[in-house]
């Protein structure tokens, strides 16, 4: 990966873990089943990119631009999505691991998470309006001032979320999981 720019670009299998690889633009490309763990991808762009089966842990992100990236089947544990590019920022997960990770203060309406774990994934002063939440693990995930005004949280499970800290607008639960919203009054619900 030595050239800067790669537009249209397939990248199967490869292998870069711990390296720096700063400065570049993605365009249009794919990334399949690679190795990226705890590489830099500091003041990279990533447009219209996907990523397919690859291991994308605990990559550093300060001031990348990921416009309109899709992310499928991707082990993503412990990335600070907070340091990336906010301008144009667009992203989607599909049956991802996102454990760890964190998205605190990133405007991230209409972003669709799918069939993916988030435990203990920090969405403090994140703007999620009209983020639908299908068959998310959100165990532990911190919500401090994040604004889930309209957001689709029917299918997402094992959350705990204050309504006196969050901002939860026309919001949607499922009323068996609802128990989430109560937990710190410590109820019993039967």
């Amino acid at each position: 990966m030595k050239e800067t720019v790669h537009i249209g670009k397939t990248f199967t299998k490869v292998t870069y873990t711990e390296e720096s690889i700063q400065k570049r633009e993605f365009e249009n490309c794919t990334f399949i089943d690679c190795d990226l763990y705890g590489s830099d991808f500091s003041q990279s762009q990533f447009i219209d990119c996907s990523f397919k089966g690859c291991n994308l842990s605990m990559i550093k992100l300060n001031a990348t631009g990921l416009k309109n990236v899709v992310f499928d089947a991707c082990k993503m544990m412990g990335i600070g999505f907070d340091y990336s590019d906010d301008f144009l920022f667009e992203v989607q997960f599909n049956d991802c691991t996102l454990d760890f990770s964190s998205f605190a203060r990133k405007k991230m309406q209409k972003t669709k998470f799918i069939n993916s774990s988030m435990q203990e994934v920090n969405f403090s002063e994140t703007d999620l309006t009209k983020a639908v939440f299908e068959d998310i693990n959100l165990n532990r995930a911190l919500f401090n001032r994040t604004i889930l005004v309209e957001a689709d949280l029917s299918k997402a499970y094992n959350f705990s979320i204050d309504p006196e800290l969050n901002f939860l607008k026309k919001a949607k639960f499922s009323l068996k999981d609802a128990g989430g919203l109560l937990e710190k009054y410590n109820l019993k619900l039967v």
